[in-house]
């Protein structure tokens, strides 16, 4: 239900936005919903924008806006960075080709670079984003292991496939006690049998996981989480730990969903702050600097499984009697290692190299000035994250833990918030979380503060 102030900010957002809206409505009639994947929609329409530069956005009206969705986190040095443009031309220009569909040099030398900050990527393989390298490392799973379930945690998320959509975001009432949580289907048209194949653990109960995974470790293959879940609640530190120790006892591949995380952490993402290796990570997002590109990198013995080298590919029409397509894991593509995606890739790398501490220092500052007004208001809230990557979760308790835990903040006030701060040119999507890019300074900061503080005090 709609509070007054909640209605008194949709009415400036609708009056702020009419072109926007008309956009939806004429995009209705040819896209479902409007939009080309169900996260770009926000009720009562999304804000449909023009152009993007540095920190800012404007939308279809000539608002502008300071922006911290950045694309869920993949622009991490903001909107058309010159480092990034002038890779993607030199690419262009000096290979004469946007596309080989051979090996090419920037596969080496990103893959290369990659291990410099991920050691525990002893090989690596190229995908075309974040949720495909999360598919492809369940079925590397099972061809290593020859199990065939799949243990995620409660409340992460792994991309729109079936086997991973499933509590994801569940209704607290039907998810079960929280020391052994159940499958809850979050989308029309996934097999009922994904709920059998697909175990839930809780997040940050380590006592609870150990239980679960010991009396089921004939079955799976692997435990699959986000290090950080949904880019800003942590793993606490011995729950880590103790997750490694306990898959590694019991012969359960640890797979670490870093593509949130990655270079979001620090370069080297969560593994790197929490000093845990996991048997398989997969990266995106950031990575391609605003391309779509994903990655699965980890030890050599399990990505061997995929070499083309060990029998005939599924396509190959002179399949030998010795050999056939099924003996070997399929993985192709024909978009997989874009060399202009990589010339981009390489670019970010190369700027977060100088800029990493900087960034990391202004998401602390900006986080502080937040959580210093809604003190000084008498909210309860806290800013929730590592790196550079944060949420505004206004909640009284003192630890925010793992989904449930989150499901008890005030989602009402955070959402009126939200509309108020779109009207005061701050866009990120109501609810989601903020990402911060090397973009964002000083300026930035000061206006958002100030547009907090405006919000806070005179509108909530």
């Amino acid at each position: 239900m709609e509070t007054l102030n909640l209605r008194n900010a949709l009415i400036e957002f609708e009056k702020r936005t009419p072109k926007s809206q008309a956009f939806i409505q004429e995009a209705n009639t040819i896209m479902p919903g409007g939009v080309t994947a169900n996260i770009k929609f926000f009720e009562p329409y999304p804000i449909v924008m023009q152009s993007g530069n540095g920190a800012y956005l404007t939308d279809l009206d000539g608002n502008q806006y300071i922006d911290y969705l950045l694309s869920y986190g993949a622009l991490m040095l903001g909107h058309g960075h010159t480092a990034i443009v002038q890779a993607v031309h030199n690419q262009l220009a000096e290979d004469g080709t946007s596309l080989f569909g051979t090996p090419h040099r920037l596969e080496l030398d990103m893959a290369q670079k990659i291990q410099q900050y991920y050691p525990s990527m002893e090989m690596i393989r190229f995908t075309n984003s974040g949720t495909e390298a999360t598919l492809l490392a369940i079925r590397m799973a099972f061809a290593y292991t020859g199990k065939y379930k799949l243990a995620k945690l409660e409340g992460h998320y792994h991309g729109g496939y079936n086997q991973v959509l499933l509590s994801v975001n569940p209704p607290v009432a039907e998810a079960g006690p929280a020391h052994e949580p159940r499958a809850i289907i979050e989308s029309k048209g996934i097999e009922p049998h994904q709920v059998e194949n697909t175990v839930i653990l809780p997040f940050n109960d380590l006592d609870a996981c150990a239980e679960i995974l010991k009396k089921r470790k004939d079955e799976i293959a692997a435990v699959m989480l986000e290090p950080v879940q949904s880019g800003f609640i942590p793993a606490d530190q011995t729950f880590i730990e103790g997750l490694r120790k306990v898959t590694d006892e019991l012969g359960i591949l640890l797979i670490f969903d870093e593509v949130k995380t990655g270079f979001r952490m620090g370069i080297g993402g969560a593994q790197s702050v929490y000093a845990v290796k996991p048997d398989i990570t997969t990266l995106g997002k950031v990575i391609g600097g605003g391309f779509p590109v994903g990655l699965i990198g980890g030890k050599k013995e399990i990505m061997m499984v995929t070499a083309p080298t060990a029998a005939s590919d599924v396509f190959d029409s002179s399949i030998s009697k010795k050999s056939s397509s099924k003996d070997v894991l399929f993985h192709s593509g024909t978009y997989n290692g874009h060399p202009t995606i990589l010339s981009a890739g390489l670019a970010v790398i190369n700027v977060l190299e100088q800029e990493m501490d900087r960034v990391m220092a202004v998401t602390e500052q900006l986080k502080d000035g937040i959580r210093e007004l809604f003190a000084s208001k008498g909210i309860g809230m806290q800013t929730i994250g590592l790196g550079t990557i944060f949420n505004v979760v206004i909640t009284e308790k003192e630890h925010v833990r793992n989904y449930r835990d989150l499901q008890e903040s005030n989602f009402s006030l955070r959402k009126e918030i939200d509309f108020h701060l779109l009207t005061e040119g701050i866009y990120t999507k109501p609810l989601n979380r903020y990402s911060m890019s090397t973009a964002h300074g000083e300026k930035e900061i000061s206006a958002t503060l100030d547009a907090y503080e405006r919000v806070l005090f005179k509108k909530i």
